[in-house]
């Protein structure tokens, strides 16, 4: 069991909304960033993309066969299934879930990479998502993480772009997924190349706090699957370093936090440069009326997914603790706890501050103290976070290194 052990103040402050600095998108800051040298902000070049469609080849978006074990069971069946998943849908003519990976008629190369992946069953959120995207619908999806939304997309993306015709030199990618984070496009980039070696599907992932360039070798070097958060992408189109023009699978992952961020407007300026009858699938944690708004501008139709409880909750597998005490005791108390945590050499902890300033403090505090500890924050470089979060500790023993 997960223990998360929090040291309060005695009175309850207000918390506000997060619009601190952070190193995600491009160059760090969320959407309001500015460009320093230029005085303007990210993607004001940008000009929304026209497109005659009636010039331009019909997309193929509609790839579901329904299986007959799906097809003959009756409604109840159907409701009692989803209820035991806890799956709520809303919207016209939703398409039944599926109960095993042989009921989605995929396609003989996806079910050698679920083979090869050693997946056993689809998760609620794919049981109900697969039959709706592989039919072409727009859709939202509501689950917490760790929920298996990625694979939710990524497999009728890679089923999308088979049935597209093929790409030619510059034309960019056939599925583009927006991400808010480093980290989770990073980790979509894992499960897209796991799938990408059985199916010969290239992908390719552009974000912020990295150097340009082996990104753009990446895109030039053509990949049907681009995984970007929204700075760093806006900072490629702005340059005419990528072309969305052939994207007719959109994917926003994380779509809530994204908007918390600030990357609204970015999202939006991004949306523009895409033809209009793509493929727009939505995923969320929360459902909150801003995360709405971006759903009804740019989806068509959509079929509404839900997975359990559309507010968060706390996991019930984590044993929360809260400690009140006076600002000047927290340093002891902390101590006491880490003395307590610690007393098991395995052991490790992650504590979170307030400020960069105070990270800083806490770090220096405990190692006088004689643990050992490292930290990370804005201010920090990405490859040193990297490090840290590596976990190599042995540059500890060199005082002078830190």
């Amino acid at each position: 069991m997960l223990i998360n052990h929090q040291i309060g103040y005695p009175a309850i402050k207000p918390t506000h909304g997060f619009r601190g600095h952070n190193n995600y998108g491009r160059g760090g800051g969320n959407a309001r960033s500015f460009n320093s040298s230029r005085g303007k902000q990210l993607g004001e070049k940008l000009q929304k993309a026209k497109y005659d469609l009636s010039q331009m080849d019909q997309i193929e978006k509609d790839f579901y066969n329904e299986h007959p074990n799906v097809s003959n069971q009756n409604e109840r069946e159907v409701e009692q299934y989803r209820n035991s998943l806890e799956i709520t849908v809303q919207g016209r003519d939703v398409q039944r879930p599926i109960r095993d990976f042989y009921e989605g008629n995929f396609p003989d190369y996806i079910n050698k990479a679920l083979v090869d992946q050693n997946f056993e069953k689809p998760t609620p959120i794919q049981a109900q998502v697969w039959p709706i995207a592989l039919k072409g619908r727009d859709l939202v999806g509501i689950a917490q993480t760790g929920s298996g939304k990625t694979l939710a997309y990524v497999l009728p993306g890679v089923v999308h772009i088979f049935n597209q015709a093929p790409l030619s030199r510059g034309d960019g990618p056939i599925v583009l997924v927006l991400a808010p984070t480093r980290e989770l496009a990073q980790q979509i980039q894992t499960v897209c190349t796991d799938f990408g070696r059985c199916t010969n599907v290239r992908n390719c992932c552009i974000f912020g706090g990295a150097p340009k360039g082996p990104q753009l070798r990446d895109v030039e070097r053509g990949a049907q699957i681009c995984i970007a958060t929204p700075g760093r992408l806006i900072d490629f189109l702005e340059y005419g370093k990528i072309s969305l023009r052939r994207c007719t699978f959109l994917v926003l992952d994380e779509a809530d936090r994204m908007l918390d961020m600030g990357f609204e407007p970015q999202i939006r300026k991004i949306i523009e440069q895409i033809r209009p009858d793509r493929q727009t699938v939505m995923f969320s944690a929360t459902w909150p009326k801003a995360v709405q708004r971006l759903a009804e501008d740019f989806l068509d139709d959509y079929v509404q997914v839900n997975i359990g409880a559309l507010q968060l909750s706390a996991n019930h597998n984590i044993m929360q603790i809260v400690d009140v005490v006076e600002e000047n005791e927290k340093e002891d108390k902390l101590h006491k706890l880490l003395q307590e945590i610690m007393n098991e050499q395995e052991n490790k902890t992650i504590i979170f501050a307030e400020t960069k300033r105070r990270v800083d403090e806490i770090t220096h505090y405990m190692r006088k103290k004689g643990f050992k500890a490292l930290c990370i924050h804005g201010d920090k470089a990405q490859q040193e976070r990297n490090w840290v979060l590596g976990g190599t500790l042995s540059i500890l023993r060199n005082e002078k290194s830190w």
